[in-house]
């Protein structure tokens, strides 16, 4: 699965929001230094899709706000 994610990081609560595209946009208690924003990304993907946090991989834009999204689902 490909989603296209817009993180809000130092935000004041945690919350995934879904856009009228179809993307979604993830707010972030997280600051973005040292790949924090980026490993809360992925816990609360990994809750929200139910699968291991191995199988999330940020594709592109790691330093950036708008970031790329490959989920492996298990069958």
């Amino acid at each position: 699965m490909k989603l296209q994610v817009k993180v809000k990081p130092n935000a004041k609560q945690q919350k995934i929001e879904e856009s009228g595209d179809g993307s979604l946009i993830i707010s972030l208690k997280s600051p973005p230094v040292d790949g924090k924003a980026n490993r809360e990304l992925i816990e609360i993907l990994a809750k929200r899709f139910d699968v291991p946090k191995s199988q999330i991989l940020i594709k592109s834009g790691t330093s950036s706000r708008y970031k790329l999204i490959y989920i492996e689902k298990a069958d």
